[in-house]
């Protein structure tokens, strides 16, 4: 019996679609890869290092809640890429797919960032300085002009309130070295090039008890008047 035409067709492709592949349960959710690793495994969850509230371990893993999600997601596809190079954090982004990377980045964008309490004791004034008027002398603009006066970071810097005083280091160290790179412009490794190690880990200390907020943070008065006029930015 000779079949229809149209009947023929469709049959045809029928037979050239291939079948539909079930999602993940375990990446249904950017809550549940951050727990569970996602399809990876336990070896890949964020919850291991950047704690089960995304606060970070107070040391080299930074904090992730409440990150921006267009930063986030650059840094993901910078360690992917190997523009970023940390050996697990790159094995982790290059085993993600764009949809997973972006439901882990959202789940931790959402998520509160930490309730800091008020520090009046002063980092360093030198740590200070730099963050808020940054060294002239040196060609070093301030980090207040583009992480904000209160640390709070903007859609295209982030956040450096609620990170640790090590992690902050250590990145400005990364920068100045080479081993961190791909800022636009170059501009975190001119700064941090232009600054002595002792003011990188001066002003990590500084931007690490910023509260974020919106609070109009400027250096405190007890650093102005310790500010010497023959010395460049004062110090």
């Amino acid at each position: 019996m000779k079949r229809p035409p149209l009947l023929v067709a469709i049959l045809a492709l029928s037979a050239c679609t291939a079948p539909a592949i079930p999602a993940d349960p375990f990446e249904a959710s950017g809550e549940l890869i951050a727990f569970s690793g996602g399809a990876i495994g336990a070896r890949a969850a964020c919850s291991t290092c950047h704690g089960t509230r995304g606060e970070g371990d107070g040391h080299l893993a930074p904090r992730l809640a409440g990150l921006d999600r267009g930063y986030a997601a650059r840094q993901l596809e910078h360690f992917a890429s190997g523009a970023r190079r940390h050996p697990q954090m790159q094995w982790i982004a290059r085993q993600l797919d764009m949809t997973a990377r972006q439901k882990v980045v959202d789940h931790y964008a959402a998520m509160p960032g930490p309730a800091l309490a008020a520090n009046t004791s002063a980092a360093s004034c030198t740590g200070a300085r730099i963050y808020h008027e940054g060294l002239p002398a040196r060609g070093i603009a301030s980090c207040a002009s583009c992480h904000g006066s209160d640390g709070g970071g903007n859609p295209g810097n982030p956040a450096l309130s609620g990170q640790s005083a090590a992690y902050l280091a250590h990145q400005l160290n990364d920068w100045a070295s080479g081993e961190r790179y791909g800022d636009p412009a170059g501009a975190m490794t001119d700064i941090s090039r232009a600054l002595h190690r002792a003011d990188r880990q001066a002003v990590a200390d500084y931007a690490a008890h910023l509260r974020g907020g919106g609070d109009d943070r400027t250096v405190p008065a007890t650093c102005l008047q310790t500010r010497r006029p023959d010395r460049p930015g004062g110090a």
